[in-house]
């Protein structure tokens, strides 16, 4: 079983790095009730979800100790004051060493939990920077300044290169190329509930 790491603990917040394939809160029915939130309960009954990951996406979360921290983080996540940027291999070389998508975004419904461009979607950015290339693999870090559900999946596809073994986006050697979704959220910034002091982590993918 894969466990969550903790990489900070005090009485207002928890920082953990969630693996891959593991929910961030409970899902509908008895076979989706293992996640991050009740992982940490076991050891922090008090903890409080206060964003979430994709399932299949890794890294970086934070959770609160109690109502008055969950309402600030809240906040923070709310008002876009948080700094979050991910980690992702992208299928193909991708031209540009940085750029922005501002594709607007929403629900595919026939295709749930599938996102799509549209015009009547809602406003999504991301900014990208290349790492490297290599084999034909971009490593990419994404900064998402909007966060829309599976935004930086999304974007990227339309950019035509997919994350690789994305298994809701990706097909065929993208798809193939990774046997878990190549995104982890790399690192995150937020202002201590309490004390206002300003806390950055990083943890760096498996991948």
């Amino acid at each position: 079983m894969n466990q969550v790491e903790i990489l900070f603990a005090d009485d207002s917040v928890i920082v953990v790095n969630k693996p891959s394939g593991l929910l961030s809160v409970p899902g509908r029915g008895p076979d989706k009730q293992d996640c991050v939130h009740r992982r940490v309960q076991e050891i922090h009954p008090t903890a409080r979800t206060v964003h979430r990951l994709d399932c299949a996406t890794s890294g970086l979360m934070v959770l609160a100790q109690t109502a008055e921290s969950h309402r600030e983080l809240s906040r923070q996540f709310h008002d876009r004051e948080t700094t979050k940027a991910y980690i992702a291999l992208l299928y193909g070389a991708l031209p540009n060493r940085s750029g922005s998508v501002t594709l607007p975004l929403m629900t595919d419904w026939p295709n749930r939990p599938r996102q799509m461009v549209s015009e009547q979607g809602k406003h999504a950015h991301t900014d990208y920077e290349v790492l490297d290339v290599r084999d034909g693999i971009t490593r990419v870090m994404l900064t998402p300044i909007t966060g829309r559900s599976h935004q930086l999946r999304v974007h990227m596809l339309e950019l035509g290169y997919p994350i690789i073994g994305d298994n809701l986006y990706a097909e065929g050697e993208a798809l193939l190329a990774s046997d878990r979704l190549a995104l982890h959220a790399w690192r995150l910034g937020f202002k201590h509930p309490t004390n206002s002091e300003v806390m950055s982590f990083e943890v760096e993918p498996d991948f």
